[in-house]
């Protein structure tokens, strides 16, 4: 049984603007104020765990050491199986570049390594997003999303960010890149996971 959100502020562990402002929207039905990790003086852990789950924890137990409240993280990534799962956790290390990341970089050396190991079709992958949500008091709840999909190549749709381009989920016949922001939040990974949070902590 998961234990149930009764504060009135929760810490997102987070330096990404847009992601509070989607996490803030989310929230709004809950009666909960979301405040982001740059409005706190937070500085940003490091995230040195080879799981989705490891890394959440890492962001989620430091926010709350750091300001004494609950605190929600995420940690997501895409795995390949004609990668042997990679680059998962690593999903934004392949993009990083001294000026910044850059994902049409990390895409095509995605799509370069599946035609050196000849990857059989349909290229399966999958997103994969990890909430860890902890309190003060040690307590964590953890929710883990999925959205199965195949990589198409070349990249399609100026939409989305990340590996969006690249990522047909199943069922569909566009990428996430050429859905609305609304369509692709009914099935995103993040979206299965944060489902699972509301029906655990504030159902």
């Amino acid at each position: 049984m998961s234990r149930k959100f009764t504060d009135k502020k929760l810490l997102f562990a987070t330096h990404n603007a847009g992601k509070l402002e989607e996490m803030q929207e989310l929230f709004a039905p809950y009666d909960v104020q979301v405040v982001g990790a740059a409005e706190m003086n937070l500085e940003e852990p490091e995230e040195t765990e080879s799981t989705f789950i490891g890394n959440a924890r890492i962001k989620a137990v430091a926010a709350v050491k750091a300001t004494g409240l609950p605190a929600l993280s995420d940690d997501f990534g895409i795995e390949v199986d004609g990668l042997d799962g990679a680059p998962g956790v690593y999903t934004a290390d392949w993009a990083e570049t001294p000026n910044g990341r850059d994902f049409v970089m990390a895409m095509t050396k995605t799509h370069t390594l599946l035609q050196e190991r000849n990857a059989p079709h349909p290229r399966t992958a999958r997103f994969c997003a990890t909430m860890v949500l902890a309190w003060p008091d040690g307590h964590e709840e953890i929710f883990e999303g999925k959205a199965e999909g195949t990589l198409v190549w070349p990249m399609r749709g100026a939409l989305g960010h990340g590996y969006d381009p690249m990522f047909q989920p199943a069922g569909h016949d566009v990428t996430f890149a050429e859905m609305t922001h609304e369509a692709k939040n009914e099935i995103s990974h993040r979206a299965d996971a944060f489902k699972k949070l509301i029906a655990g902590c504030f159902g």
